[in-house]
Order: C-alpha cells, then sequence, then structure tokens
C-alpha cells in the first residue's frame, strides 16, 4: 500500500531520517469466506454465492489467531468474499480486538443495514472498508447487482453515523477511470475518512477481465488527479487519507510530480520513499485463505505457500524453501527487463510480481503495468515492452477450490 497522504505531508513539513523500523510481523489479510451476494468483475477470489466446503472452524481459526499473535502479526484484515455472511464473524473479530490485533474488516457494504449497525460498532473494527467501483450506473454494472451503489453508500453513511472510522475502496479500470472525479467529491461530500484506489490486478476474476486494465495514459491522470486531491485536503487543513495498492510504481510517479511543482523536495522525498522500498508482497504483506491456504498477498490465490491446518502460519511464512518466497524475501530482489535496470528500483522494489507471472510465466520479469516511460526510469535506447494482453501459450492457473 502506497500512503501518499503520509508522503505528502512529509512534502509540507519535512521531518528528519530516521532508522528504518520493519513491523514485527506481516500484515494478514484474511478471507474467512469466500461465499458473497456479489459477482464482481473483478473479484480475485472469484466469489459466489453458495457454500463452499473446507472452509475454517471457528476453533480452528482461533488456533490460527494464537499464532498468528505470538509471530507478531499487528494487523487483520477479515474479508471475503463477503465476511459478514460468516455465522461467527463477531466471534472472531471479538476475540481478535481482545486479542491486541488492529482489526480491519473489507466488505462490500451492502449487509449493512440498521439491523447490524450497532452490533458492528460494539465490536470495535478498527477501520471498515467498503467498495465503490464508481456512482450509481457504473458500480451496478461492476457488481452485477441493481441497487448495490445505494446499499453500499447506505452503509457508509451508518458507519459515519456510529463513528466507526470507514473508508472507500475502488478499483481502477479502462471502464470506470471517468467516474474518479466525482467519486473523489463523493468522498468529500459524505466526510468519508479515507480513499484508496486499487490499480486492477490480473488475478481472479480480474485477472479474466485485465484486458479492461486502465491503459497507461489513464492511470497517469487518475493518479495526477490523486495527487492534486491530496494536496489540495493538506494545504485546507481536512484530515483525509489518501492511499493506492498494486502498483509501486506511484512512488515513482509522486517523485516526478514532486519534481513539477516543488524541485527543492525531491531529494528528501527520494530518501524517505527508498527507506519504504515499494512492494513487500511475501514479507510485510500475507494472505490467509477461506480454506486455510497462505499466500504471498490476495493475488496469488494460484500459488499456495502451505495450509494453516498442516503448519503453522509461522513456520509456513518463513520458510524460504520455496522458491517464490525465496525471491520475493531476497533483498534486493532479483528482477529483470525495465524493472530490474529502472534507476527507481529502490523506490518500488520492482512493483507487482503477480501481474508479470500471470503474462509470461515467469514471476521475475518486468512488471507491464508500470505507466512511466523509459526516459522517467532512466533508461536509453528503444527496448520491446511486456504487453498487458498475454502470449495465448501462456497459460493463467486460476484458483478453483
Amino acid at each position: 500500500m502506497f500512503r501518499i497522504s503520509q508522503y505528502m505531508r512529509e512534502i509540507a513539513h519535512p521531518t528528519p531520517m530516521g532508522p528504518k523500523r520493519n513491523p514485527p510481523g506481516p500484515v494478514v489479510i484474511w478471507n474467512l469466506i469466500r461465499r458473497c451476494n456479489l459477482t464482481c468483475q473483478h473479484c480475485y477470489s472469484i466469489s459466489a454465492d453458495k457454500d463452499f466446503a473446507g472452509e475454517l472452524s471457528t476453533a480452528e481459526a482461533f488456533t490460527v489467531m494464537d499464532d498468528l499473535r505470538a509471530f507478531g502479526v499487528p494487523v487483520l484484515i477479515l474479508s471475503g468474499g463477503e465476511p459478514l455472511l460468516r455465522n461467527d464473524i463477531y466471534d472472531i473479530a471479538d476475540r481478535a480486538k481482545t486479542m491486541g490485533f488492529y482489526v480491519g474488516l473489507s466488505t462490500n457494504g451492502t449487509l449493512i443495514d440498521e439491523s447490524n449497525i450497532e452490533r458492528i460498532a460494539a465490536t470495535g473494527f478498527d477501520y471498515v472498508g467498503i467498495s465503490l467501483d464508481g456512482l450509481r450506473e457504473t458500480h451496478d454494472k461492476f457488481r452485477r447487482k441493481q441497487g448495490a451503489f445505494d446499499a453500499s453508500l447506505h452503509a457508509v453513511k451508518l458507519c459515519r453515523q456510529a463513528n466507526i472510522k470507514v473508508g472507500v475502496r475502488f478499483t481502477l479500470t479502462q471502464d470506470n477511470a471517468h467516474d474518479l472525479p466525482a467519486l473523489l467529491q463523493l468522498v468529500e461530500d459524505e466526510g468519508i475518512d479515507k480513499f484508496y484506489l486499487s490499480h486492477l490486478n490480473y488475478a481472479g476474476r480480474g485477472n479474466k477481465n485485465r484486458g479492461h486494465d486502465a491503459f497507461l495514459e489513464t492511470t497517469r491522470k487518475a493518479m495526477d488527479l490523486m495527487f492534486d486531491t491530496c494536496w489540495e485536503h493538506l494545504q485546507r487543513g481536512v484530515e483525509k487519507e489518501f492511499v493506492t495498492g498494486n502498483n509501486d510504481a506511484d512512488g515513482v510517479y509522486l517523485l516526478h510530480w514532486v519534481r513539477r511543482h516543488m524541485p527543492e523536495r525531491e531529494a528528501h522525498l527520494r530518501a524517505k520513499l527508498a527507506q519504504w522500498g515499494g512492494n513487500s508482497s511475501g514479507v510485510n504483506v500475507a494472505n490467509i485463505d477461506n480454506l486455510g491456504n497462505v499466500h504471498p498477498d490476495t493475488m496469488w490465490w494460484h500459488y499456495t505457500l502451505g495450509n494453516v491446518r498442516q503448519r503453522k502460519f509461522s513456520e509456513i511464512w518463513c520458510d524460504t524453501s520455496d522458491p517464490l518466497m525465496a525471491g520475493l524475501k531476497a533483498s534486493p530482489r532479483r528482477v529483470k527487463g525495465r524493472c530490474g535496470d529502472c534507476n527507481f528500483f529502490d523506490v518500488c522494489g520492482g512493483n507487482t510480481r503477480v501481474r508479470a507471472q500471470q503474462l509470461t510465466g515467469d514471476p521475475w520479469q518486468e512488471d507491464p503495468a508500470c505507466y512511466l516511460s523509459d526516459e522517467e526510469i532512466g533508461l536509453s535506447g528503444e527496448r520491446e515492452r511486456v504487453q498487458i494482453t498475454p502470449h495465448p501459450k501462456v497459460r493463467i492457473p486460476v484458483n478453483t477450490a
């Protein structure tokens, strides 16, 4: 995750460089259930409105939580499918809060209403993230359900009224980029605490629909708008958090934005961004799916590192005998193509490896969704880039559990 607001504050009010502080353990995004009442176009878990066999029981989830806490995991993001469809969601969340985790709820919002908002508030979720794919027409089309937008926005308002920190998640594609300005205005008008723009990653239904990935110029315009909006809020003293995910080139692009607007701040920001280091899949971000399979992050459901029923998460996560984990944990990572030659590799860390793997079969190839030009990343001479449309012989593995 790239925290735009954090670095905008650093631009406005620079702070001294301190030692890099690594988190005690990874943030764990936990897909507790695969069932969902929606069938969204970009769903990485390919969820459906049916029960899936073999999901972890309450007792098994509690055992996993004990290991996660002992291992130093600071954050649990409870996700799905739709996590509110799981009967024991409050038991799990209550226990997680008691154990001292920062607990987030990742939901489509359509099941939050007057009947359960008090229970959600009583649980004490540190954050509730609700997905909006644009305004009403666009969102309902993406979610394949008429009325989904109104239900989700109602959930946002209920959370605000209950003093629950709530944010909007938006996955940018070529088909909804036109709604981004209006959605940012909605976040402003509704007093929403956080806006998270996710770049489309090639996993699950997002992999099948990657032909709709926002083309590079569209991505640049979206990021310009994000930066301008965040800076404008900061200048007005409005406390709002803007973040992005699934494209660590955003950090490099912010450097170019600063070079245009405040060149005297570029060197300081570069040092801060290099300390961040970019992509941390397999290092500071982890995923457990509904069956207990462990993945480097949520976009790697087709690649399993182990299962918490057979081995503790803490053992799986530290095992670098797996070649993918060994490569992800290597510092620096050994990547190829434009990513390997990029002058800003220390900032983005080679970006999101799953896109390279999905398109070429090689997780260490260049990330085809880097939207900066060769000149902008310090390369010269003509070179052929990995294309977003895959070669027909590349087989894309998809989780069908």
